[in-house]
């Protein structure tokens, strides 16, 4: 079952950024909730140990250093950043690892990655296959890493300290049991309630994700010993979202448009109404 929360954001425009501040008034306590628009124009973005990077449309790639983005050099159409480093995809779904400031292509081909499990790289083929490398691999020097096929299929994928998620072609998430450095390919699939069309876990585990209306959702209760969670809490934006990504208290969001959206949040406020917005 699915709640809401409010999390009212509107704008205008601004030659850096457009500041958003939101009230959010609890039973016990009051809570400032920043919201900003962050210039430039992104379609994927991912947050990750810490860091953060994105690419455009033309498959630029840019890091975010000191509240600005740095252009990296090289070109993908998708890129993430985890405990092992930071690798991407191109348009041709060659897969790149960043070492030394240089991108070295190491073998296999994948659409989408995801570096953000725990010494593990995981990811989606143009046919929806889906591997992953255990951790003798991602800390290799090789390029040449023996991927390991998980069955099912999956248009993205996601993982994090508790196990990875994903969506399928048809929306419906799943969850990996028993995910670990040294078995990245887990036990078993467990599907969860809702519909999300992609799902990104954090480096502490949190579970957000967009649906195919553009809503965003975060998953409630996780925790090692219930890695699965409990429920989907609703954030509702004026706005709509393509791509969520999250780590170290800042969610990131890009709209349709690329327009990139960078809010604090706090867990404990999630729950609290957001519902007045000051000027």
């Amino acid at each position: 079952m699915m709640q809401n929360v409010s999390l009212i954001t509107q704008g205008g425009t601004m030659i850096q950024i457009l500041g958003l501040l939101l009230l959010c008034s609890g039973a016990a306590a009051t809570a400032d909730r920043l919201c900003i628009v962050i210039d430039g124009r992104l379609k994927q973005v991912n947050a990750g140990n810490g860091q953060v990077y994105g690419v455009n449309d033309n498959g630029d790639i840019y890091q975010w250093v000191d509240s600005s983005w740095k252009q990296i050099p090289g070109n993908l159409s998708h890129v993430t950043v985890g405990q092992v480093g930071v690798w991407g995809v191109d348009r041709d779904n060659n897969i790149y690892k960043l070492k030394d400031n240089n991108w070295v292509q190491v073998s296999g081909l994948m659409k989408q990655v995801d570096a953000g499990g725990e010494n593990i790289v995981a990811g989606v083929n143009r046919l929806d296959a889906i591997y992953c490398d255990d951790k003798d691999q991602t800390i290799s020097n090789s390029a040449n890493l023996a991927y390991t096929q998980i069955g099912g299929s999956l248009k993205y994928y996601s993982c994090g300290p508790y196990g990875c998620w994903g969506a399928n072609a048809n929306d419906d998430i799943k969850y990996r049991y028993d995910v670990k450095p040294t078995n990245c390919q887990g036990s078993r699939w467990q599907q969860v309630d809702g519909k999300l069309k992609m799902v990104e876990v954090g480096s502490d585990g949190s579970v957000y994700g967009v649906n195919s209306q553009g809503q965003v959702y975060k998953r409630e209760g996780i925790s090692a010993g219930n890695p699965i969670g409990t429920s989907w809490t609703q954030l509702n934006f004026v706005d709509t979202f393509k791509h969520v990504s999250y780590d170290q208290g800042n969610l990131w969001l890009l709209t349709d448009k690329g327009t990139i959206y960078k809010c604090k949040v706090d867990g404990s406020t999630d729950r609290k109404c957001l519902d007045q917005l000051l000027q």
